[in-house]
């Protein structure tokens, strides 16, 4: 995957309604869901789902398929594990993912994050 596929893909998946849709074909795994069905899951207008599905669709993370009257969607796993893949290729400098991370230690204070650390030292 390039830059500009993550950045399409990123940006349709930047929106809590999309988001929640794919979530819900993900769970769904291949068989998908009918349109019907996500609009009534997610109590989303069927208009509205439907603008939804399209920009998923144009980011390459669903595709749909007709299956008599009904029209069904489901995630395409290929482009989610490629996002998940460029997102993660250098992960961690090349070490194990796995490892703890390191801990946040601010003027003495073991627990303290980083960022609360610099709203006190302005504060």
């Amino acid at each position: 995957m390039d830059s500009d596929a993550a950045v399409l893909a990123l940006a349709a998946l930047a929106q809590a309604s999309r988001l929640e849709v794919f979530r819900l074909l993900v769970q769904a795994g291949p068989a998908g869901k009918a349109a019907g069905d996500i609009a009534q899951a997610l109590d989303i207008p069927p208009a509205t789902l439907s603008f939804h599905l399209k920009a998923l669709a144009h980011a390459g993370l669903v595709e749909s398929r007709q299956a008599g009257r009904y029209v069904f969607y489901q995630a395409r796993f290929q482009a989610m594990n490629a996002l998940l893949a460029y997102l993660t290729e250098n992960c961690c400098g090349g070490a194990s993912c796995e490892a703890p991370a390191p801990s946040c230690q601010t003027e003495g204070n073991a627990h303290e994050t980083t960022a609360r650390a610099s709203r006190r030292r302005r504060s």
